[in-house]
């Protein structure tokens, strides 16, 4: 095939499979919005997608467009962070966080019309990025929140549970982790600045939601060059398990424990805690995280 195609990786166990019938309407629908050709990039885990995506790009895709949630969104961002190569997402997940706040179509065949609209009459919306450098070197773009505390453990809980399946794995790694609920010692630096403070919730992002739209950053822009850090004084389980609620509004910002910072770079230490970013894992603290404005073309 030659270049100037739309390539298009789909992860069809994304929101539990609900959307498996939805690929064939999504190549129609780009292809006949843009003019051009579709390939469906093959991938049968997290590091093929990103070769896949990777080998696209080199090989002249116009577009990349991510059918899937935000993990799916966070291994095609690996190859177009950066780079003018026009980027779509076609939300298929159970969260969606990055195109809720991104203002992509929340419908799958229209979110793929208007991808496909926006690359035949070159339209794009630039977009933040943030990217985080992890201890070892390795450099990661990611488009939502990275989770540094309480999530984070409980993300790297159930990723180590083979038991039980589906998303009771989750709601038992929440309580498994409760249970031995302790703050830890952080030490992060923001533009430079440095701030010493035990904590059980930290986060730094560049949209307001993650995990399925709890607002942890609810003022946060993608757009504004700038990235949002949160952190909480120590709460306790009982503390801990009242200001969850308040997150799908966003209103646990008002409480007067919970401090919110925004700045260009920042850097997050603690002992024990991996960092997931995306719902992905990106690796143990300390991570730099640094927001690159415009680092993505958005078609939509």
């Amino acid at each position: 095939m030659s270049a100037d195609f739309i390539a298009v990786l789909a992860n069809p166990s994304a929101g539990r499979g609900r959307h498996r019938g939805l690929l064939p309407g999504v190549v129609e629908a780009l292809g006949a919005a843009s003019g051009r050709p579709v390939r469906i990039l093959e991938a049968h885990s997290g590091a093929e997608a990103e070769a896949a995506c990777h080998a696209a790009v080199g090989e002249g895709a116009a577009a990349l467009v991510a059918v899937g949630g935000d993990g799916t969104v966070h291994r095609a961002l690996q190859a177009v962070g950066g780079t003018e190569v026009g980027f779509g997402v076609v939300p298929a997940g159970t969260g969606n966080d990055f195109a809720s706040a991104s203002g992509v179509p929340m419908e799958g065949l229209k979110a793929a019309e208007a991808i496909g609209l926006a690359l035949r009459d070159q339209r794009a919306h630039r977009l933040d990025l943030a990217l985080a450098r992890t201890a070892r070197g390795d450099h990661r773009w990611f488009c939502a929140v990275l989770a540094a505390g309480f999530d984070a453990l409980v993300n790297e809980r159930a990723n180590r549970m083979r038991r039980p399946r589906g998303p009771r794995r989750y709601d038992l790694a929440i309580l498994l982790e409760l249970a031995r609920l302790r703050a830890r010692d952080y030490v992060v630096h923001a533009d430079g600045v440095e701030h010493r403070f035990p904590a059980e919730i930290v986060a730094v992002g560049n949209c307001a939601s993650y995990g399925g739209g709890m607002r942890i950053l609810p003022d946060a822009d993608p757009a504004d060059g700038l990235l949002d850090l949160i952190f909480a004084a120590p709460l306790g389980r009982i503390s801990l398990a009242r200001l969850k609620p308040r997150l799908r509004q966003g209103t646990h910002v008002t409480d007067p424990r919970v401090t919110v910072l925004r700045a260009r770079e920042v850097r997050i230490e603690a002992e024990g805690i991996v960092g997931y970013a995306d719902g992905e894992r990106l690796g143990a603290l300390p991570l730099e995280i640094r927001c690159v404005p415009g680092a993505v073309r958005l078609l939509r």
